[in-house]
């Protein structure tokens, strides 16, 4: 039997789940096909409507080998497990004359502990130790929580936190879930032969298709043990935001509460002496903690050093008198001791890093109005670690509807560790850039309108003028719109200003579930939903009832961002543009998504409305414009309206 042909297996798939054919799809599938062969690298940009997963999916399982999927979102994971592969695995079938398994796989403290469950959670030591079941009452929220949990421990058949719905708290979950460090270990576990995070490895070890989170991806990259199973192909979907995710797995972080917790778990266990110099060295830091003023630190101060070297040293004489000693008095001693390990750990390898003090890290306070002060580090760059580390050994591709920033992929590609597309050398990663365009009608179907009149945004006030043109908008589109907003207090400003003079309905971010906005926003055309960072990227709401975006604002990072301005600064110093590398790419990577909010199907018309003038008059406008949709483009606010009136229209009269 001859070889079936990519074209073929792709138009077999894309039957299987209802879709249409798109060009697009065909040169993405193509060239992954292409790159996995040669054991090469591929960036490739596939718009909103592409069909990107089926894009790769296809000429992945078509070519054998083990492939590792790594996604940011939840959403895409669900897609993927839930209806893609299965549908297409099927489909597939009879052509390769193989059927493909596939699993998904994630961090262990998304697993359901049957240890913690049926023995109970090690409590700090004001609370004792309890069986939480017991002692969370029934008609709290927690306490229902835990309930449905246990019931729901008899049916799973994955103990995977997201299968379960719906779902629970963050505090009720802890209760009943370990991370890897406070793991016994299979061997050592009572439950360890029915352990669900254990089964999911093994699921993920002799399946074709491994489906994983960028989280996990970074922490298999850093740890340098291997989380994932050995594999030929890795895929980053999403990849705009593989960069943010690794950053923070590789960040730090100290805070007092923090601190005690981990003395409080270990005193019980460890000599007196020892339990002793943790708890002076905790004082000592949760004093100069009270003193923390938020911003970056360029040289760790003194009586920060002073505290951070009596953690560290401490911590480190708690670890080795943890290992050394048993107490059969402790109840579960093994998951108590194994607990308050995994928290001295957590705080010498912080300490330690901290007064190591490398110049490829940045250290800053932040304060937080719950939590308090904490002291964090996070690496300068992620970029070097990302080369070596993504691209050695394997193919890698890497997709995402906003990949080319500018009118070129350099800017993705050096956060990634990448130099320039066509730069040879022995070490040197070599990579192709492809973008496949998209299905819709871009000049057709949106307008960029940008508000070039508005004064241009300061720092702080309120921008009375930007209020009254979002009211205009708002108005003339009949509701309908995403207000995507750089801060909360500029979303509840907006929200706040605009309920007081239209009757239209808006929603607003924190008033309610992500989930429950979002379903709320496309169930009613008039409604508008205003938020920030998360609904940049986060919103798929196709027809009538999002068709005007609108962003207050270019979305550059604060000036007083410790992280974003020390890589800033690192650039300039390198002799590049440090604006442009780190503030300007930040900017352009989420106005891409927060445009792509706009279309999101083939009917879709809209305008997506920038009230910032910046983005007409200042030098970097076009190369921000450049990382947009190719949308008709205008600054004149009457055809804006004008457009909005017939949109709004057309959509009644459809109704």
């Amino acid at each position: 039997m001859t070889k079936p042909s990519l074209p073929e297996l792709l138009h077999a798939a894309v039957t299987a789940v209802g879709g249409t054919e798109r060009p697009g799809q065909v040169s993405m599938a193509e060239a992954v096909a292409e790159a996995v062969d040669d054991n090469a690298h591929l960036l490739v940009q596939a718009g909103t409507g592409t069909g990107k997963s089926l894009g790769y999916l296809v000429p992945a399982l078509a070519h054998g080998e083990r492939v590792v999927v790594a996604t940011a979102t939840l959403a895409l994971q669900r897609q993927l497990v839930e209806r893609d592969l299965p549908r297409t695995v099927e489909a597939l079938h009879p052509l390769l004359r193989r059927r493909p398994q596939f699993a998904m796989l994630k961090g262990r403290s998304n697993y359901l502990c049957l240890h913690r469950l049926h023995e109970g959670a090690p409590q700090d030591e004001e609370e004792g130790l309890f069986d939480q079941f017991e002692a969370a009452a029934p008609s709290s929220k927690l306490g229902q929580d835990l309930l449905r949990l246990r019931d729901w421990s008899d049916e799973t058949e994955t103990g995977d936190r997201d299968d379960m719905t719906p779902g629970v708290s963050d505090r009720a979950w802890s209760q009943i879930s370990v991370s890897s460090r406070e793991c016994l270990g299979a061997t050592k576990c009572a439950y360890g032969a029915e352990c669900f995070a254990e089964a999911a490895r093994e699921r993920a070890k002799t399946a074709d298709v491994v489906v994983t989170n960028h989280a996990l991806l970074a922490i298999d990259a850093i740890e340098g043990a291997p989380v994932l199973p050995k594999h030929e192909v890795l895929i980053v979907d999403e990849a705009h935001e593989l960069v943010s995710r690794v950053t923070g797995v590789a960040t730090g972080e100290l805070n007092p509460g923090q601190v005690n917790r981990a003395v409080r778990r270990a005193a019980k266990l460890v000599n007196e002496k020892a339990a002793d110099a943790l708890m002076t060295a905790s004082e000592g830091f949760e004093r100069v903690m009270e003193l923390a003023l938020p911003g970056r630190l360029e040289e760790v101060p003194e009586d920060l050093g002073y505290a951070l070297m009596a953690l560290r040293d401490a911590a480190r004489t708690v670890i080795t008198a943890l290992g050394g000693t048993r107490d059969k008095s402790v109840q579960d001693e093994d998951a108590v001791r194994k607990q308050a390990m995994a928290s001295v750990e957590s705080i010498h390898s912080v300490a330690e890093r901290l007064t190591q003090g490398s110049e490829y890290d940045v250290v800053w306070y932040e304060r937080h109005d719950r939590f308090g002060a904490s002291v964090r580090v996070a690496p300068l760059s992620v970029s070097g670690l990302l080369r070596e580390k993504l691209f050695a050994d394997r193919s890698v591709v890497l997709t995402s509807a906003t990949l080319k920033l500018g009118g070129d992929f350099n800017g993705v590609g050096a956060s990634l560790g990448l130099a320039p597309e066509g730069t040879a050398g022995d070490d040197i990663p070599q990579w192709k850039g492809l973008d496949v365009g998209s299905p819709f009608d871009y000049p057709r179907q949106g307008i960029l309108y940008v508000a070039r009149h508005l004064a241009t945004p300061g720092r702080e006030g309120s921008r009375t003028d930007m209020l009254d043109e979002l009211a205009d908008l708002v108005e003339a589109a009949g509701g309908r719109t995403l207000g995507l907003f750089s801060s909360m207090r500029a979303a509840q400003a907006a929200a706040e200003e605009l309920r007081g003079r239209q009757d239209k309905p808006i929603l607003l971010q924190g008033e309610e579930t992500l989930g429950e906005l979002i379903k709320n926003f496309a169930a009613d055309p008039e409604t508008c939903l205003f938020g920030t960072l998360s609904l940049w990227q986060g919103v798929d709401v196709p027809g009538p009832s999002c068709q005007l975006v609108v962003m207050d604002r270019i979305p550059f990072p604060r000036p007083d961002d410790p992280l974003m301005s020390a890589r800033q600064k690192a650039v300039e110093e390198a002799g590049g543009n440090g604006f442009m590398a780190v503030a300007a790419t930040h900017a352009a990577l989420l106005m891409a998504q927060g445009a792509g909010r706009l279309v999101r199907a083939m009917g879709d018309k809209g305008v997506v409305a920038v009230l910032d003038p910046r983005l007409a008059n200042a030098r970097y406008g076009s190369y921000l414009r450049a990382s947009l949709p190719d949308f008709w483009y205008t600054t004149d606010r009457n055809q804006a309206r004008r457009s909005l009136a017939a949109i709004d229209a057309a959509a009644k009269a459809a109704e």
